[in-house]
């Protein structure tokens, strides 16, 4: 039999056969497997220039299925999960020790997510700083304080009252209007509140202490801004209540003329008795059906009105959520909407 002298796994599907004497090989079938490339000695993020000078890695091995690239020169194993914070260890290998990596990323690797894993890494820079611009890192140049940061993974992290304040400046230079930008950072400002049990006391001297471009808008979230919002959209509903005109308290408590606890509200207008709630997909299932059902029946009895709004209301229609409230404050139910199946008997002024 002929010998196979090529590197590689020989499958042989020969058809054998005697023919005087001599051994005929019909046919010889010879599969070469190239060998999966072992990313176990990696690290979890790396810079691939790096990796290659050490003999970790080749330039075809950078291009192959065995890394995921996060940014320029940065790689990560295909088997590890790209999260947020990887990602942002991996822009700190690029970045200038003076880089602060702050607002919506900082939070996230606080352990407050406000941030999707392939979302734009968020950094500050001195403003005598060249850095950038670099595919999938957001970098803004500003005056930075020492003491606003620490140090992390070779750059700084921004402390938690910058991150506050850098939740906000990070809307600026305006690319929306004015309402449009308090509805994507109040309810960011909330949950970061919320999370880290920071209060208007904490944050004051950030917020009203610096001239940075966009801090008008920055104080006129923290006025607006209430930790005791429990998600994003109520904390958005609120802004686009305040926007027209109608002041409403997140998470407000009824209780019945004898002093008995019914229901916490997602938003409360206490003074015309008007419960703004919001209902997100949630609430679709029969089970919740029922239970809104009941509950809003015994805030009902006790003289409030509701108006119920949806995601779609809140993604299209400003002007009228906020006409909805308006009516009910009037005791105006609108004769062109009606209750959505399974919530008859409640009057609502829907949207």
């Amino acid at each position: 039999m002929p010998a196979v002298d090529k590197p590689g796994v020989v499958d042989k599907s020969a058809q054998e056969s005697r023919r005087g004497g001599v051994l005929s090989v019909a046919t010889i079938t010879v599969s070469y497997m190239t060998k999966p490339f072992d990313s176990s000695h990696l690290p979890d993020v790396f810079r691939g220039s790096e990796a290659r000078k050490a003999g970790l890695i080749t330039a075809s091995q950078l291009r192959g299925s065995g890394v995921r690239r996060l940014f320029q020169d940065v790689y990560a194993p295909a088997h590890v999960e790209v999260t947020h914070e990887l990602r942002c260890r991996g822009a700190a290998l690029l970045a200038p020790a003076e880089a602060v990596l702050t607002g919506r990323s900082a939070a996230t690797v606080h352990g407050v997510e406000l941030a999707k894993p392939n979302d734009p890494v968020e950094m500050i820079v001195p403003e005598k700083q060249r850095f950038g611009p670099i595919v999938g890192i957001k970098v803004r140049r500003t005056e930075v304080k020492p003491e606003e940061s620490r140090p992390w993974n070779g750059i700084r992290i921004a402390r938690k009252t910058r991150i506050a304040v850098d939740l906000l400046l990070r809307l600026s230079p305006r690319k929306f209007g004015w309402v449009r930008r308090l509805r994507i950072g109040v309810p960011d400002l909330d949950q970061f509140m919320r999370a880290e049990k920071l209060t208007d006391l904490h944050l004051n001297a950030e917020f009203y202490g610096r001239r940075n471009r966009g801090i008008r808008l920055a104080r006129r979230a923290l006025w607006l801004s209430d930790p005791r919002s429990e998600s994003p959209p109520e904390s958005e509903l609120r802004v686009v209540l305040a926007a027209g005109g109608i002041a409403a308290k997140p998470q407000l408590e009824v209780f019945s003329r004898d002093g008995h606890f019914i229901a916490r509200l997602d938003l409360g207008d206490d003074k015309f008795k008007v419960a703004i709630e919001y209902d997100g997909r949630w609430h679709n299932t029969p089970k919740q059906q029922a239970h809104d059902r009941k509950r809003r029946r015994r805030v009902e009895a006790e003289g409030w009105r509701f108006v119920i709004v949806t995601a779609d209301d809140l993604a299209n229609d400003f002007e009228g959520i906020v006409e909805a409230v308006w009516r009910a404050r009037r005791s105006a139910i609108s004769p062109l909407t009606a209750p959505r199946p399974g919530q008859e008997g409640v009057r609502m002024a829907r949207v």
